[in-house]
C-alpha cells in the first residue's frame, strides 16, 4: 500500500524562528517514525523581515504559492524591530498570509503543563485549560495599511465588523466547544462559549454580540455568555480555570492571548493555529526575540505544541488517526520532559537551552507512546 505524503510549507522566519523550527522538524521526524502514518514532506521557504532587508521582498510570491499548494503551513517567527515599512510599522508577513488564505480563526490554547512554574498562587490554576479564538480577518487589524493621517495632527484606524465574519468565527467557536465537551464532562465541567466584546460602548461590538447570539441560538446544547473585555481581563487573573472557549475581535484577542500565555508560564508554552476553511497555519505565539536570537536559549516547547496542533488539524481533515496519536505523543513528551526534573528551560531560570530541551522531549517520545497505550 502506498504511504500517503503530506506537504508542509515551512517558513522559519526571523530571529529564534529558525532555531525553534529546526527543533520542531527534528521532533516531527522522530514522532512520525514512532507512530507511523503519512510522510511529512517539508518545503522550506523564505519570508520575513530579515529576508526583506536582503531582497526587498518580505513575502515572495513563490512562498505564497508554496503555501497554497501545501497541506499545512508551519511558521517560526517573523518581524524585527529595526526593519520596518515606510509608515513605521513592522514587517509582518503572517498578517498577509491570514488575509491571503482567509485564516479567520486564530486559535490560542491556554493550558498549564506540569513542570512549568505556576504563576497564580492557587492550586486550581493547575486546571487552566481554555481556548481563546480571535477573529483574524477584520476587527481593528482591518485598518493595517488603510490608516489615515490628517496632516501631522491626527491619525485614524477604522474597525470593521461584518455579519459574515462574526458568524463564521462564532460557529467555529461552538464547534470547538462541542469537540471539547466530552473531556470537560469527564472533569465535571460544563461546556461554555463566551463572547468577549465592548458592546456597552461601541456599535461595532454591539453588532458582534448580536450576531454571536444568533449563532448561539443554533447551538442550544452548549451554554453561552458574554463578558466585556475589561471584565474578562480581570476574570482571567481571578478564575481562569472556569473558562472554556472564548471568541472575540482581533485586537482584543491579540492582547488577551498574551495575557493568557502569562498565566501558564510565558510565551515559550503558548502555541497557536490560524485556521480557515481550506488552509491552516501553525506557529508559536512568541515573536522573533532579537535579544536571544542565535544564542540557543529559546524554549522550543511552544513550537513543539504548535506542531502538535498541526497534526491534529491534518488528522481531522484527512481522517488519519495516526496523526492525532502523534499530536498526543508530542504533548505527552513535552509534559514528561518538563516534569522529569532533569531539564529546566532558561525561560524559567534553568540552564537548558534549545538543544537540551529538544533532546529531553525527543528522549521522552518512547515513554509518551507507551503512556498512551
Amino acid at each position: 500500500m502506498t504511504t500517503q505524503t503530506m506537504k508542509i510549507a515551512v517558513l522559519p522566519g526571523d530571529g529564534i524562528g529558525p532555531e525553534v523550527m529546526a527543533a520542531a522538524l527534528e521532533l516531527l521526524h522522530v514522532v512520525r517514525a514512532a507512530c507511523g502514518g503519512p510522510v511529512l514532506q517539508f518545503d522550506t521557504r523564505d519570508a520575513g523581515a530579515q529576508f526583506y532587508a536582503r531582497s526587498g521582498v518580505a513575502l515572495p510570491e513563490a512562498t505564497v504559492e508554496a503555501c497554497r499548494q501545501a497541506d499545512a503551513m508551519l511558521f517560526g517567527a517573523m518581524g524585527w524591530p529595526d526593519i520596518r515599512n515606510a509608515d513605521g510599522t513592522e514587517i509582518m508577513p503572517q498578517l498577509e498570509l491570514r488575509m491571503e488564505f482567509s485564516l479567520y480563526a486564530g486559535v490560542r490554547p491556554i493550558r498549564w503543563f506540569p513542570g512549568v512554574p505556576m504563576v497564580l498562587a492557587d492550586e486550581r490554576a493547575r486546571a487552566i485549560d481554555f481556548v481563546l479564538i480571535r477573529e483574524q480577518t477584520e476587527g481593528l487589524f482591518y485598518s493595517r495599511g488603510r490608516g489615515r493621517m490628517v496632516g501631522d495632527s491626527e491619525a485614524y484606524d477604522t474597525m470593521q465588523i461584518t455579519r459574515a465574519g462574526t458568524a463564521r468565527v462564532s460557529e467555529f467557536a461552538f464547534r470547538l466547544a462541542e469537540r471539547r465537551r466530552a473531556r470537560r464532562a469527564a472533569a465535571g465541567l460544563h461546556s461554555l462559549v463566551t463572547c468577549v466584546d465592548k458592546a456597552n460602548v461601541f456599535l461595532s461590538m454591539a453588532f458582534f454580540r448580536r450576531v454571536f447570539d444568533e449563532v448561539a441560538a443554533r447551538h442550544p446544547e452548549i451554554a453561552a455568555d458574554h463578558f466585556l473585555v475589561d471584565a474578562m481581563a480581570m476574570t482571567m487573573l481571578k478564575r481562569p480555570w472556569d473558562l472554556d472557549v472564548m471568541v472575540m475581535e482581533n485586537m482584543y484577542g491579540d492582547i488577551l492571548s498574551d495575557m493568557g500565555a502569562g498565566l501558564i508560564g510565558g510565551l515559550g508554552m503558548a502555541p497557536s493555529g490560524d485556521i480557515g476553511d481550506d488552509h491552516g497555519l501553525f506557529q508559536p505565539v512568541h515573536g522573533s526575540a532579537p535579544d536571544i536570537a542565535g544564542q540557543g536559549r529559546a524554549n522550543p516547547c511552544a513550537m513543539f505544541l504548535s506542531a502538535a496542533m498541526m497534526l491534529d488539524w491534518l488528522a481531522d481533515r484527512h481522517g488519519e488517526p495516526r496523526l492525532e496519536v502523534g499530536a498526543r505523543v508530542i504533548e505527552s513528551a513535552v509534559e514528561m520532559a518538563l516534569t522529569s526534573g532533569s531539564v529546566v528551560p532558561m525561560e524559567y531560570g534553568g540552564d537548558a537551552g534549545t538543544r537540551a530541551v529538544t533532546e529531553a522531549v525527543i528522549g521522552a517520545v518512547p515513554g509518551a507512546l507507551r503512556r498512551l497505550g
